[in-house]
């Protein structure tokens, strides 16, 4: 039962939620979800810190960028099982799906990390 119950406390924020979301579009950086969410680096971090001891997402470095991702390899059926139902539950948000248009449109490279313009 604990590990049903610490599934749930990770699902029971919605930026988490929306987080899970834009992930199931495509793998993100930090700086292209905090730039979708508008919140703060470390509250993104904070976030994806609890959705990968979750199980939900794994990160994946490509060159300086770490890429967020659903997991390749989930091990709870309720996980996998929930982020089927997901977009189901969450198509008439209005919210999610401005989230989703933008996913699809954030570009890494013309974004401010860290003070700094990204570049090459």
């Amino acid at each position: 039962m604990r590990n049903k119950v610490e599934i749930f406390k990770v699902m029971s924020e919605s930026n988490r939620i929306r987080i899970l979301l834009m992930l199931l579009k495509k793998p993100l950086c930090v700086c292209e979800i905090t730039s979708i969410l508008q919140l703060t680096t470390a509250t993104v971090s904070s976030h994806l810190s609890y959705l990968r001891k979750g199980g939900f997402i794994e990160d994946e470095k490509e060159g300086k960028w770490i890429n967020y991702k659903i997991s390749s390899n989930i091990k709870d059926p309720i996980i996998s099982h929930l982020l089927n139902l997901l977009p189901e539950w969450f198509s008439d948000s209005q919210e999610i799906m401005d989230d989703l248009v933008q996913v699809m449109n954030v570009d890494r490279y013309k974004l401010t990390c860290n003070g700094k313009q990204n570049s090459l």
